[in-house]
Parts: C-alpha cells; structure tokens; sequence
C-alpha cells in the first residue's frame, strides 16, 4: 500500500512538472504567474543591492547619511542605491518604482538595462521615467511578442488608436493629437500594411473623415471605400485631392482667426470641423516620374504634402504615410517632408540606409534594433518619435476581411464633407449569399 501511494505521489508530480512544462510554451501568461513571478520578485529583493552596486547603480551617500552611519549606526558606510518605492507584479512581468539619488539619472539605467536583465533572469528590463526623479522598472518574464495578444479592454479618449503590442506588455497607442503626423517604413512581407490595416480598424470606429490615397489603382484602400470619404488611385487624382485638402485647411484656418483660438480643439464641439485622416499607402508612387511632362504634377503634390505636414495639425488634419524607402533619392522635398513628420515606425527593412532614413533623426539607438529585425517575424517594428524614446512593438494579425467587416459596421461614422464628395469611393451593394436552389431538376428519361 506504501509503495502504491509513492508511485500515486510520483505520477502527480511528473503530471504536475509536465503541466507546467506545457504552460510554459502553450500558456505563458499561467506559468508566468504560477511560478515565474514568484521566483523573480524573490530573486529581486535578495539580490536587489548587490546588483545595483556591481552594475554601477550605486552613489555615494550624503554627508548626513555617511555620519550617522559612522557615528551612530556604527556601521561601515556604504554605497547607496536607488530606493524601491513600489513593487508590482503584472500579468506579463514586473513592474518596480525607484526614487533616484543624486547623482543617477535614467540614462544610467537604460544603459545597464541589458545588464540587470542577466541579473534577475527576465526577457527584458524596460527604464520609463515617470516624473522628476522617479523612474519605473517594467520587466518582461516572457516573449510577449512571440503571439500577440491584445488587452480585451482598453480606455481611451480622443484620436487615439491602440495597434500593437510593446515588448514590455504595455499597448503602443497611435494618438493623433500627440503625434499628428506618421511615417511608417518597411519592406515587403513585413507586416507594414497590415500596421495600416490596424490603423484603420480602430480609426473607422471614431467620427473621423478618412482619407485614402492608394496609387496601386487601389489595390489595397478600395476594400475599405465604405469607410472612406475619399480615394485617390492614380497620381493625377492624388494631386487634385491633395490640393483639396490644402483649400480645406486653409478654410479652415480662416474659422480658427474668426474665434480667436489657434488649435482646433479650442473650439466648441458644434463649431469644430471632423478630424481629417489622410492615409497614403506608397509614399514612393507619389515622388517618382517617368518623364518630363509629369514634374509639374509632382511639384504640386510634394508641395501640397509639405504645406499639410507643417501646418494641417492644427486644424485637426493628419498625415500617415507609408512606404518601402522614403530618401532624398525620391527627388526635392522628400527630405523636408520627413522632417515634419514626428511618429517613426520602421519594420523589418531590407538595408542599414533605410532604417537610419526613419530613426536616425529622431532615435539613433534604435536603428541597429530595427536593423535586426527577423523574417519570420512579420508585424514586429521599432516605433520611436522626437522625443528620442522608442520600443520594439509588435502588430497583431488582423485580416483584411475583418477589417472590411468593420468598415461596413461603420459606415454610418462617414462625416458630410461636401469638398471630398466629387473623391467618395463607389461602395458596390453587398451580393446576397447563394443558398440552395429552388429549380427542380428535370427527370432523366431515355
């Protein structure tokens, strides 16, 4: 009876082991808070000291401080790390509040973060300053990017879009009225187009006025037409479109000096105009010419783009831009037009050159990131802006399909623009589905 209760004890154990094997692969999140949790913060609180002082985290404590600790304490004085403020542990990973000493800033972390993230055996350590002198800690105990998952629910205001994952577990948010104006780069089958699909996804259900230019002859905006309140396929009608566009800004213009305010957003909600969301899916289509009679009708659209890159955020109208290169090897103005546009996101390029064309100007530590992004890893970008911030995110996969489903739903939201009337999309009626058929077949007879 002995034995057979021990062999019982042994089978639950290996079941056990094998159990949180499995979790460890297929349920990440589970293994994470059954055990991968508990060991971290264990091994984060004794082992916290001595790892700040062998990365080189550690100052000199005050004068006061070293007194007492001499005179008082009668203690041998020591170096002095930042001081843990708060311990939290999420659903992906660990989260820890530090109040800086004198004499340490962020920087000092995010450059040892490689460092510390040896030390307490987690995925990644991720430095977030919070306010003056306090920074947050956010390590990741797993691949949170290996499969995407979205947070079922997410609380936001305003023309802010939520399209991807951080590496740290946080959700990467598009906000328009933060970052105004976007450039999104990558190569073909990186997962760029279905970054945009994201975007229009979260963007279709807010009472905005999309805007579609797809010089592919539409090959990838028309499914969305439901959705959009205009759709420009050749060159020649993105650069009537376009000069639509600058009229209305400075219309406009013209409604903000009557109130005497100066952002849109001052406005009264009766009297302010619809956001405007200018999505153009081939930078490239719109710079290239193929002779000499097409450079007036170039002039004319990079102009255009440049005037609604640095004036249109005021009067709530937004660039997102996509592309393979964006370069000065486009020809006049590309440059400058890169300048103005603020949000960065680079997926996986097929050169160094392309990715110092989105980051080197607004984060250059993060090129050689976005330079080492994977193949097989579709959907994985670095995203940065001026600020010199950036993260590594992630797009989940969202197919084309779903996207047009939602844009049918909300078809509803297409604000009355009668400026972008004339660039509507034609929306085809809905084909009923085919049932079985009602004709009797005839009988066979010889």
């Amino acid at each position: 009876m002995t034995d057979l209760s021990m062999m019982l004890e042994a089978g639950g154990a290996l079941a056990g082991v094998g159990g949180l094997g499995y979790a460890k692969v297929r349920a990440p999140r589970v293994y994470w808070s059954l055990v991968g949790l508990p060991v971290t913060w264990g091994r984060f609180t004794l082992s916290y000291r001595s790892t700040m002082d062998v990365c080189g985290l550690t100052v000199q404590p005050s004068r006061l401080r070293a007194f007492i600790a001499r005179n008082v304490a009668r203690r041998e004085v020591l170096p002095v790390p930042p001081k843990v403020r708060r311990v939290r542990g999420t659903s992906t990973g660990l989260r820890v509040t530090l109040r800086l000493p004198a004499g340490l800033e962020p920087a000092d972390l995010m450059a040892a973060s490689e460092r510390l993230r040896h030390a307490w055996g987690v995925h990644s350590v991720t430095v977030a300053e919070t306010k003056p002198g306090f920074v947050e800690l956010r390590m990741t105990g797993y691949d949170v990017l290996r499969r995407v998952r979205m947070p079922h629910r997410i609380s936001l205001e305003g023309l802010a879009v939520p399209v991807a994952l951080r590496e740290d577990g946080t959700v990467f948010v598009r906000d328009y009225r933060k970052v105004p104006m976007a450039l999104t780069l990558g190569a073909n089958t990186s997962g760029k187009s279905v970054f945009q699909r994201n975007l229009i996804k979260g963007l279709a259900k807010l009472p905005v006025a999309l805007v579609g230019i797809d010089c592919k002859r539409g090959v990838e905006q028309s499914a969305y037409a439901p959705r959009l309140s205009a759709l420009a396929t050749t060159p020649d009608d993105a650069a009537s479109l376009l000069d639509v566009l600058v009229a209305e800004m400075e219309d406009r213009f013209d409604l903000l000096s009557l109130h005497g305010v100066s952002d849109v957003w001052e406005l009264s909600e009766r009297s302010r105009p619809v956001p405007v969301v200018v999505l153009v899916d081939e930078v490239a289509e719109l710079f290239l010419i193929s002779s000499r009679k097409d450079e007036e009708r170039r002039e004319r659209i990079v102009t255009a783009l440049i005037r609604l890159a640095q004036m249109a955020r005021a009067v709530g109208i937004h660039l997102e831009i996509c592309g393979q290169r964006f370069g000065s090897e486009l020809g006049k103005g590309a440059t400058m037009l890169r300048a103005q546009l603020t949000g960065r996101v680079v997926h996986r390029v097929n050169d160094k050159q392309t990715a110092e064309m989105g980051l080197a100007d607004v984060a250059p530590d993060a090129v050689v990131a976005a330079s080492l992004i994977p193949a097989e890893r579709p959907g994985t970008a670095v995203a940065a802006d001026s600020s010199g911030g950036w993260a590594k995110i992630r797009t989940p996969h969202t197919s084309r399909d779903e996207v047009v489903a939602v844009c049918r739903q909300f078809a509803h939201l297409v604000p009355d623009l009668p400026v972008l009337d004339p660039y509507r999309p034609y929306v085809p009626a809905e084909a009923p589905e085919s049932g079985p058929s009602l004709v009797k077949p005839r009988p066979v007879t010889e």
